[in-house]
């Protein structure tokens, strides 16, 4: 991935941001063609801290077969995205451009044994149905013994072990205070979720530049309360 330096978060951010994500399009080379699907995932780390990338695939799906533990196979992670018109800046002589994050991890991919497919479908779903609390959790041992085993069998575990980690957070970072508010405002203005997402990001980015905005929410909100 290319990525001027204003816009590479560290490894560990990265890593974060892509463990937060949990889905992304993961590719691998057949010896003629790139090979992809879109997967969901669970990363975690080894006992020395490395990060491992667990998912698993149909059967029939063509990465199943190409899982050899030596070729290097890619998991993209995007986030938001969003234009951003050149009418929005203050400065003179801007041109548009096109704000995203993105996480890129590469690593050489094995197949997991039956326990550890088993360990990694607990901790897949686990991941995923905390972020609906405070709906009680759905667990696999809802699942009969023979349905579960039939449906076992259809699939293939796998996990990466990650070499590489690159990552680009476009947000404007190298533009002037007077801009990145500007097209932060305007970004929440937009009603996709996307540019909504990226503006809180810009803002989280410097927030001293819009201190005054939380007083005037946190004013709002508690005025309304009181009313």
């Amino acid at each position: 991935m290319y990525t001027p330096p204003m816009f590479k978060p560290d490894r560990a951010a990265s890593l974060a941001w892509a463990r937060a994500r949990g889905f992304g399009t993961i590719t691998a080379w057949d010896g003629s063609k790139p090979v992809a699907s879109p997967l969901p995932f669970h990363l975690s780390y080894s006992d020395d801290g490395s990060p491992i990338v667990a998912f698993h695939v149909a059967r029939q799906n063509p990465l199943a077969k190409l899982a050899d533990g030596k070729s290097l196979w890619l998991i993209a992670v995007t986030g938001a995205h969003a234009y951003v018109s050149a009418d929005w800046y203050v400065s003179v002589d801007q041109v548009p451009t096109w704000l995203y994050q993105a996480v890129h991890l590469t690593g050489s991919v094995r197949m997991l044994s039956g326990d550890e497919l088993g360990l990694h479908l607990d901790e897949l779903s686990a991941t995923f149905e905390a972020s609906l609390a405070p709906k009680s959790s759905w667990t696999v041992s809802k699942v009969t013994p023979g349905r579960l085993d039939a449906l076992k069998k259809g699939i293939v575990g796998l996990v990466m072990s990650v070499e590489q980690v690159e990552a680009s957070f476009k947000l404007n970072q190298h533009k002037s205070d007077v801009d990145h508010v500007s097209v932060a405002t305007a970004l929440q203005r937009q009603p996709d979720v996307g540019a909504r997402t990226l503006a809180n990001e810009m803002r989280a980015l410097r927030p001293q530049l819009f201190a005054a905005d939380a007083t005037q929410d946190t004013k709002a909100l508690s005025e309304g309360t009181m009313s």
